[in-house]
């Protein structure tokens, strides 16, 4: 930590940004894959004066993209109210209502003291929709949607992981141990030959579903695979604008 958190937070401000503020901290996202054209994008900043100290020029940014056309855990949290039109019309609904949050980012220095939910909570009603949406595999972990007000949404595990998961617990690698690829294979190496077996076949089973993984061979490589997959389940969150209901127009 440079310097006490609520020194750090005093001295700065959010801001309207652009891509390179972006692309200045996107190296330090979890995720890789890509992001569509942004919508509008906040930077947190050093406030004037303030900036030779903290050191750097963009601490945090957070990127709004425009919704996806469908998703189920959507229509759960918004009661259907965008489900059931044709493609077209549910476009141009979900164009005019919702935002999503692509990307939050905090520079890693600056993190643990609350800036990501700052982010969040500060920006969500400059937006001006009734709705921002966000999907986070990493939401268990460090909740910070919650934190700025959204409510969680989590979709049910497929059937494939609920029985690797527990074939997992029965050769005594449980749940929580899931995020520690090494240690489970540590676990796995040391089973005697009859739960090796076992195992091995239900790995085996569950690698079907994942085309040329299907053949991984037996290693840390490969449990590290299983595992980013039996985690990755997104959860969906949802924040309702208290200053915009959604629109009560007829769209049949």
């Amino acid at each position: 930590m440079i310097m006490r958190s609520c020194t750090v937070c005093k001295r700065l401000q959010i801001v309207p940004g652009d891509l390179a503020d972006y692309k200045q901290l996107a190296r330090y996202h979890y995720r890789d894959s890509r992001l569509g054209p942004p919508a509008a994008i906040f930077a947190l900043k050093p406030k004037p004066g303030s900036a030779g100290r903290l050191g750097t020029q963009t601490i945090g940014v957070i990127v709004y993209t425009m919704p996806m056309p469908a998703l189920e855990l959507r229509n759960i949290a918004t009661g259907g109210f965008f489900a059931g039109f044709d493609r077209s019309t549910q476009l141009s609904l979900l164009n005019k209502n919702v935002r999503c949050i692509g990307r939050v980012i905090i520079e890693p220095r600056f993190r643990a003291i609350g800036l990501a939910t700052r982010l969040v909570r500060e920006t969500m009603p400059q937006m001006n929709v009734p709705v921002i949406e966000a999907s986070a595999v990493m939401g268990m972990v460090n909740p910070f949607f919650e934190k700025a007000g959204m409510k969680p949404y989590t979709a049910k595990p497929p059937a494939r992981c609920v029985r690797l998961i527990e074939a997992l617990s029965m050769v005594s690698v449980e749940e929580r141990e899931l995020i520690d690829p090494a240690g489970v294979q540590r676990k796995l190496e040391r089973l005697d030959e009859r739960r090796a077996e076992f195992i091995e076949l239900e790995i085996r089973r569950f690698l079907q579903s994942y085309g040329e993984r299907r053949d991984m061979p037996d290693g840390l490589e490969r449990t590290r695979y299983v595992l980013s997959k039996l985690t990755a389940r997104p959860i969906y969150y949802v924040w309702f604008n208290p200053n915009l209901g959604l629109p009560k127009e007829n769209y049949d």
